[in-house]
Order: C-alpha cells, then sequence, then structure tokens
C-alpha cells in the first residue's frame, strides 16, 4: 500500500538527488512510500572539517541497501576530502604528538613522508625525553599501513619475519609495505640485523631463507627511526665531536634522507614547553580523528604522480649547491640521496594538498624543513 511522503520524508528524499542516478532514485521513492525503507541523514564523524550530512537508507527485510549507502559515502568523502585539502599539511602536522611542544619542523617532515609516494627515510638522532618516540608513534597511528618495533628487540629474523613452528609471519618491514616503518632506537639494533634494513631501505624487498625454502617479501617502506648518540647525550661543543658521538657509520646514516638532531632543551625552553603543556592539557587525537586521516591519505595515495615543472627544478639545483658550500658544518653528507630526499618533499606536499603540480610555494615550504633538518642545535 502506498502512502504519502510527510515533508521530512521528502526532504530526505532530495537528498539523495544529487548522489544516486534516476532509476535508482525511483525505485528508492516506491520503497519509501510502501514504508519498505528509511532514509536518515548520517553526519561526517570528525572535528577536522566543517562536516557535512548526508542521506542514508535505512533497510527493510529483504532489501539490501549496502550498495546504495557505499555510494553515497564514497562521493560525500570526496567533497569532504576536496575541502579538507586545502588545510591538510597544517592539520595533519598539528595532529601528530600533539603533547609535543616545539619541534614543528620534524613534525612536518613526519607529515610529508606520510603522504609520500615514494621511499622517504628520517632519522630522528638525539637525546633521551625529548618526545622523539612520541613523533614515532604518533606518525605510526595515522599511517593507513604501518608497524612499530623496538631496535632492542628486533632481531633480523623479526625485522623480515616471525617463524612459529612451521608457520612464516610478515615480520616488520614486509608489514609495513608501501606504509610507514618506524623503529624506535635503531641504536640498539645489532649490525648483523641491517641487511634487511638496508634492502627495504634502498631496493623495497626482503628474504628469507629456511630449511631448503626461499621466501621474499615487498617492503616498500618509509622508514621513520630515532636514535640516541653514543653515551646517550650529545656532550660535543663542535661538529667534529658531535660527530663523533654518532651511533652509526656512514653506510647506514648516509641512507636517511633527513637526518634531525635533538638536543634537551635549555631552561628557557622547558619554561616555553612547560606553559604549552598546562594551557592545554587535553591534547590527545581523537580516534575518528586518526580514521579520518588514515582515509585522507589512501584517497590521495591513489591520485595520478605530481608533475615537477622545469622552471622549478633549477631553484631544487641552486638551494643544494648553495648548501653543499657548507657540509662540513652538518652532520651528514650532502648526497644524491639527500637531493632525492628534496625533490620528493616538494612533490609530497603537493599531494598532501590535492594538488598535481609542484608549485613554487612547496618549494620555499621544503626549503625551510631541510635547512632546520640540517642545523646543528
Amino acid at each position: 500500500m502506498f502512502k504519502k511522503l510527510d515533508k521530512e520524508s521528502q526532504l530526505n528524499l532530495g537528498s539523495l538527488e544529487k548522489f544516486v542516478n534516476k532509476k535508482r532514485l525511483k525505485l528508492i521513492k516506491k520503497l519509501l512510500k510502501q514504508k519498505r525503507i528509511e532514509i536518515y541523514q548520517k553526519s561526517f564523524n570528525t572535528t577536522l572539517t566543517n562536516g557535512m550530512r548526508y542521506p542514508q537508507v535505512k533497510a527493510g527485510e529483504g532489501i539490501d541497501a549496502d550498495d546504495v549507502n557505499k555510494e553515497i559515502e564514497n562521493e560525500v568523502k570526496k567533497q569532504v576530502y576536496a575541502e579538507f585539502s586545502q588545510n591538510a599539511f597544517e592539520k595533519i602536522t598539528e595532529s601528530i604528538a600533539p603533547n609535543i611542544s616545539g619541534m614543528e619542523h620534524i613534525k612536518k617532515a613526519a607529515a610529508l613522508q606520510l603522504f609520500s609516494k615514494q621511499p622517504i627515510h628520517i632519522l630522528l638522532l638525539g637525546d633521551p625525553g625529548t618526545g622523539k618516540t612520541d613523533i614515532l608513534r604518533s606518525a605510526a597511528e595515522l599511517s593507513p599501513a604501518s608497524s612499530f618495533g623496538l631496535g632492542s628487540g628486533t632481531s633480523g629474523a623479526g625485522l623480515i619475519v616471525t617463524v612459529k613452528g612451521d608457520e612464516v609471519i610478515k615480520g616488520l618491514l614486509p608489514k609495513a609495505d608501501q606504509g610507514l616503518c618506524a623503529i624506535d632506537e635503531l641504536n640498539l639494533m645489532k649490525k648483523e640485523d641491517y641487511a634487511g634494513l638496508y634492502n627495504a631501505m634502498e631496493k623495497g624487498f626482503v628474504t628469507y631463507d629456511k630449511a631448503g625454502k626461499h621466501f621474499k617479501f615487498d617492503a616498500r617502506v618509509k622508514m621513520l627511526a630515532t636514535a640516541n648518540p653514543k653515551g646517550d647525550k650529545f656532550d660535543g661543543q663542535n661538529i667534529g665531536e658531535l660527530k663523533k658521538e654518532i651511533p652509526f657509520d656512514s653506510a647506514l646514516l648516509s641512507r636517511f634522507h633527513l637526518v634531525f638532531m635533538i638536543r634537551k632543551p635549555d631552561l628557557e625552553q622547558f619554561k616555553e614547553i612547560a606553559k604549552s603543556i598546562i594551557s592545554n592539557e587535553d591534547n590527545d587525537v581523537k580516534k575518528e580523528n586518526i580514521n579520518f586521516i588514515k582515509g585522507y591519505i589512501e584517497h590521495i595515495q591513489g591520485q595520478e604522480d605530481i608533475d615537477f615543472p622545469k622552471e622549478y627544478q633549477q631553484q631544487i639545483i641552486d638551494f643544494i649547491e648553495d648548501i653543499k658550500k657548507n657540509e662540513g658544518n652538518y652532520l651528514i653528507d650532502i648526497t644524491p640521496r639527500f637531493v632525492v630526499g628534496v625533490m620528493r618533499l616538494c612533490k609530497a606536499l603537493t599531494r598532501a594538498e590535492g594538488r598535481y603540480e609542484v608549485e613554487e610555494e612547496d618549494i620555499r615550504k621544503v626549503k625551510g624543513i631541510v635547512r632546520k633538518s640540517l642545523k646543528i642545535s
């Protein structure tokens, strides 16, 4: 039996028009009049955007509304993501370890790392108790694919696989394939276990041999790691002394595109940090916002590749040349891998904001982050 639609039902039906085709809309109207379905309004679950209410179909017995609801949600997501893209870089930077005051340049680098389709490897090298681990955990939590492990508790086998009886389970590196692999206190990992790390960082796969069987797993990871200096604290007063306190040889250090040196804050800096904490105690990232960011990253990663206009490439060359002149003042060498990292960071910023071509402003922002990474504080 058909019944005339009440005003609310008419409004809800009208809200479906921009999401479904005429044929489907006609069927929905018929089912609605028969009282076999209901239409209700749902809100997008995040505080990171202005929000959007959109219609969903509540199906009665014998009716499947999953396809139409999914179609509507996908279309709404595109609209919400398009709005969010205008401030995505800033919003996601703010969502990385908001409990840690300062270190904005590191949070920006970690945010860009999440958006890069190609590997960008970042090392946070510094004194304990400075919040390095918080940044690591937070970034891994925001990445759609990620793994987190401790250098002290990660053996060569654990990096590549975990073996339980006859079962071979993917380890830390392949588990983070096409995502973020976060390793805390990398300096505590045994040198004999570096081989798997090198393979993943450079070649994008790892291998494991057991009982005559050969295993190969994709491990196209972006590495975000922390490490403490030798003796647990930087004591050096000049670049020569500081380099001697680095816990790695150049073979491992050179595989990172960016290396940030972090030292404990002095008294004045600590007072500012304390003020920030006291004035903003409730600064945890809400679960719904984490899920939204993950969804946004997945969405944006599915878009086409980024174009780097030739007229801007010369700016990168000039920038690298200027930095190279002062190479002796940095903890790391300025290598071709460093240049690759700068290019990828520019593309990542473009992608984060839903654009397809690198702009001059992207280069300016990335240059600022890179210079901060080279600074010896």
